[in-house]
Formats: structure tokens, C-alpha cells, sequence
């Protein structure tokens, strides 16, 4: 009998604390609020070990499971971690890079979402073609192989960059100051010059395998704008139609010498007057300090409704070769399928551009394609582009595949 009760206390003793437990739960529950707005219970600070241990096990009525650690809960004016709080997690997308598309980066600004601090990202393009200027001889490669690290604070923001598979492996380095309402910016490095709306949008956005003929031979051919080291000042005005105006200093290009030109100038501006439409206009000046040799002007309109996209752009100016005039539109209809992030993207594209003066030119260019993207991660592109591009002597069909896939 002494042997029987002596072996018995311990399991009375030890059963006692846990009604006690319970009860002084359920008269002094601590509340932890919830994104839901939903309220948690869980043991006070007050409670000794093994009361804190009894009612993390046991939650009062309505009370989902508490993920995380007790010291985690413990205190009420404490944070309280995404592992506490039940039902999943929100991913955050993000933006794409402000050196990428600086536009688009801006989205996340007027919404108010919170940046990582340190972030990495990447993307892969590769690419066969078979043009019909090579008698169809199909080539395969990577076309694009970007890597790079953007660090976000609440007033400076800083982006490197590199693509692994192009001549210039460099593609961004700068930072980016701000005050708190992002209203006035400042950039210095290497970024992308605020000219010609195709050229500052994203080409992971972008519907097309490239940038198309006027981009090319303005940008790549003629050196009018591009990524360019440089300095640039930049105001934004949400309330103002959000009102959007940059403009810079930047590296000259290089000489029939290759000696390096005087610095060039660039300017953007953009308004949004309607949530559908974006209009803007731009400008490229070379060698602004020792007397402008070569300069062009564009405009463009973005319309943007139910899926439906439609851009178009102007340019004009004055080219080594003499005046110059260009017209690009595009349209591209992105229709989601199924709920898995899936979705279709038909395109159609047209370019012109005229040569006048002492050489008379012309070229032109049509591009059809059709898309599959895959929750903003992957996609594939089939694309076909008959072009007369400076150069050529009759037009020529280009067919190509692009595979594309990027982490951020």
C-alpha cells in the first residue's frame, strides 16, 4: 500500500499544474494580433515553464496551431514572425530591376510594398535562329546570361550587374539617392539613358526577341543613347498625372579614331494621364558641351486595356549620314490560361525608318510571333521577322526560338 501511494504522487502531482494550466489560460489569454485580423491565445510571460509548455499544446477555441517558438510569442509588443502566423505565406514578386526597366520598378514605389534589402537576381535567353541571309543555316547560342546584385535601403538604392554572355560584361552599376516621398532621385554609374521608350523597357517584358531595326541601328549603330556612365537628376510626381521627368549628363561615344567624345546629353518626360494611357516624349544630344554634332527627338503613346497592349513611337533627327525619320508600333494580347500562371501572348510589330539627305535609304521590318509564359519565371517565344535592314539589298525572313528563365 506505502508503495503503491508513493508511486502515484508524482502523477497526481503532475496533474495538477495542467487544470491549472488550462484555467489560467482561459481567464488571462495573451493576444497576439494577426495579419487577418484574427486574435491568437497563447500562455503569459507570467506562466512558469511548464504552464508556457501545457498551452502552446493546448490553444483556446478558434485558435489555429502557433508555428514558431514560444520566446517568438512571448512578448506582446513584439513583431510577430511570418512562422507564427497561420495559412501561407504572401510571395513577394518584387519588381524587375530598376536598371532594367526603371518604370516598372516605379510600380512598386506608388504601391507601397516593401523592397528586399539585399536581393539577387538572374536570367538565361537561349536562342536558334535560321535567317534566310545565311541560307537558313540554323544557330544556336545563349543570347543573354544576366546575374547581378540590387541592395535597397529606404533612401539609397544600389544595382551591379553583368551578362555573362555579352562583349560588354558590365551591363549596370550605379546607385540611386531619394527623399522619403521618392519624389526627387538622383543616379550615378552606369545605367541606361532615359531615350526611346523601347529602349528603357524591360527585355524580360518586352514581347519581342530583341528590340527591333530603329533600336538597333540608333542605339547599337549610331551610339544614341544606351547604357552609358553618367550623371542624372530625375522629379516625380504621382499627383501630376504622375508626371515623370529625367534628364543627364553622360559619357560621349568614341570618335572615327577611337578617341572618346565630349559628354552627350539626355531627357525624358511622361505623364499617365488615364490608368490605360502613358504618352511621353525623349531627346539624345551628342557632345552637348563642344556644340551638338548628331541629335534625335521621339514620342510615344502606351495604351493598355483588358490584356490588350498597344505602344507606338516616332523619331527624327540628324545622323552621321544625314536626317533620319523612324516609326514603331507593336501590339500583344497576354491571355491567362488556367490558374496554375500560365498564359498565351500573340505580337505583331512594324518599323520603318527613312534616311534622307545626301544618301537616300530606306528600311523596314514585320514581326509576328506567339509567347508562353509561365508565372513571370519562364517562357517561350517563336517568333518570324521579315526585314530590309540598312544594308540589305532585298528583305529577308528571319525565323527564330527563344527559351528564357530568370530567378529574382
Amino acid at each position: 500500500m506505502l508503495v503503491a501511494v508513493l508511486l502515484g504522487l508524482p502523477a497526481v502531482a503532475g496533474a495538477e499544474p495542467v487544470e491549472d494550466a488550462a484555467t489560467d489560460e482561459a481567464e488571462q489569454p495573451l493576444e497576439v494580433d494577426q495579419e487577418d485580423g484574427a486574435v491568437a491565445s497563447t500562455a503569459s510571460p507570467s506562466d512558469d515553464a511548464l504552464d508556457g509548455a501545457v498551452a502552446q499544446a493546448m490553444p483556446g477555441p478558434g485558435q489555429g496551431p502557433v508555428r514558431g517558438s514560444p520566446e517568438q510569442v512571448d512578448d506582446p509588443s513584439a513583431p510577430v514572425p511570418d512562422a507564427a502566423v497561420p495559412g501561407p505565406k504572401k510571395k513577394n514578386k518584387g519588381a524587375d530591376t530598376l536598371g532594367e526597366a526603371p518604370d516598372e520598378a516605379d510600380k512598386a514605389d506608388d504601391k507601397g510594398k516593401p523592397q528586399q534589402r539585399i536581393r539577387v537576381f538572374g536570367r538565361v535567353f537561349a536562342q536558334g535562329t535560321a535567317d534566310e541571309r545565311a541560307k537558313y543555316q540554323r544557330e544556336l547560342g545563349i543570347e543573354s546570361a544576366r546575374v547581378g546584385v540590387a541592395a535597397s535601403l529606404s533612401n539609397l538604392e544600389a544595382e551591379v550587374s553583368a551578362d555573362l554572355a555579352s562583349k560588354t560584361i558590365l551591363k549596370d552599376a550605379f546607385v540611386r539617392l531619394a527623399n522619403d516621398a521618392k519624389q526627387l532621385r538622383l543616379y550615378a554609374g552606369r545605367f541606361k539613358s532615359p531615350f526611346l521608350q523601347r529602349s528603357l523597357e524591360s527585355a524580360w517584358s518586352l514581347p519581342l526577341q530583341g528590340r527591333g531595326l530603329v533600336e538597333d541601328y540608333l542605339t547599337d549603330t549610331n551610339q544614341l543613347g544606351g547604357r552609358r556612365l553618367g550623371l542624372m537628376g530625375e522629379v516625380r510626381l504621382k499627383e501630376a498625372w504622375g508626371l515623370k521627368l529625367s534628364a543627364g549628363l553622360f559619357e560621349g561615344g568614341e570618335g572615327p579614331g577611337g578617341e572618346r567624345l565630349s559628354e552627350d546629353g539626355a531627357a525624358r518626360l511622361s505623364v499617365r494621364p488615364f490608368k490605360f494611357l502613358t504618352v511621353g516624349a525623349s531627346t539624345y544630344l551628342t557632345q552637348v558641351i563642344d556644340g551638338t554634332q548628331q541629335y534625335a527627338t521621339a514620342a510615344d503613346a502606351e495604351v493598355t486595356l483588358w490584356g490588350l497592349s498597344l505602344t507606338g513611337e516616332v523619331a527624327r533627327g540628324q545622323l552621321p549620314l544625314g536626317p533620319f525619320m523612324s516609326q514603331s508600333v507593336l501590339a500583344y494580347w497576354t491571355v491567362p490560361v488556367g490558374h496554375d500562371g500560365w498564359a498565351v501572348q500573340p505580337m505583331v510589330g512594324a518599323e520603318a525608318l527613312q534616311l534622307q539627305g545626301g544618301i537616300q535609304a530606306r528600311g523596314h521590318a514585320l514581326t509576328g510571333g506567339f509567347n508562353v509564359l509561365l508565372a513571370d519565371s519562364f517562357k517561350a517565344q517563336v517568333q518570324a521577322e521579315r526585314a530590309l535592314r540598312p544594308g540589305d539589298l532585298e528583305p529577308a525572313l528571319e525565323l527564330s526560338l527563344q527559351l528564357a528563365t530568370r530567378f529574382r
